[in-house]
């Protein structure tokens, strides 16, 4: 016991200052993407190259769908005018769908506060986590949340073992056809009222397995979405602004 508790001396205290301060992130970090003019004639690199369908183009100018984006970059490396550039903003989430387009006029994802949400779940919130036919990336990354760098009990946000004992469910995968009536039941058994996290590309719109057979191509015609956070997967700091976000603490 005395070991342990003299290594613990030793690291000293780890969790960062966030979100009184801005997080330090790794120079290859792709974040928010920034379009900066319009195509060239005739020029449909970055529609070919996208492989989810993420951007689409109508006449010179661009769009990029956030929830289709897996944030690959190839769109910006290969663009031989340069046009996209993904930024180290990290700020990927919303509550409205439609504020996922990202183009040269609209550059910031909008966020309206629900009064609603905030009254009732501003001080507490518990999720039971449904991994809904995921690779394991956006999972792993929420489980980060839990070690003393993030430390996500400290805002009062906990995941829970029991939908009866959650406030709301925080879905990634694209929902495999497996997995969908198990989602669908784990929904039913919250208590109202609840709310329905989509964590990740595939769980916004499917991802690269949109179109898939096998998959339902996330959440959008399945269950009401109340929080939409960006990413494949999304940096664990995306993912604590948003539901930060989403309690009206910041």
């Amino acid at each position: 016991m005395f070991l342990i508790l003299k290594e613990r001396f030793r690291q000293g205290y780890n969790t960062s200052d966030f979100p009184l301060k801005e997080p330090i992130l790794s120079d290859r970090f792709a974040g928010l993407p920034k379009i900066m003019g319009t195509c060239k004639d005739g020029c449909d690199i970055c529609l070919e190259l996208c492989p989810t369908d993420a951007i689409k183009k109508s006449g010179d100018a661009i769009d990029i769908d956030l929830g289709r984006c897996i944030f690959c970059d190839l769109c910006a490396k290969e663009c031989p005018e340069h046009i996209i550039k993904f930024t180290s903003q990290y700020r990927l989430s919303s509550n409205n769908r439609n504020a996922l387009f990202i183009s040269k006029e609209v550059e910031n994802i909008g966020f309206k506060l629900n009064k609603k949400i905030q009254k009732i779940f501003g001080r507490s919130l518990h999720l039971r986590q449904v991994s809904a036919g995921g690779c394991n990336a956006c999972e792993a990354d929420l489980n980060v949340l839990g070690t003393p760098t993030y430390d996500l009990n400290r805002f009062g946000i906990n995941f829970t073992a029991s939908p009866r004992h959650a406030d709301g469910i925080i879905v990634t995968g694209p929902v495999s056809l497996n997995m969908k009536d198990a989602l669908l039941e784990t929904y039913n058994a919250l208590s109202e009222p609840k709310i329905v996290i989509a964590s990740g590309t595939c769980a916004i719109s499917g991802g690269i397995f949109k179109n898939n057979d096998e998959v339902c191509c996330g959440l959008e015609d399945i269950l009401p979405v109340d929080l939409y956070i960006c990413g494949c997967p999304p940096h664990p700091y995306t993912a604590l602004h948003a539901m930060l976000q989403l309690m009206g603490r910041i």
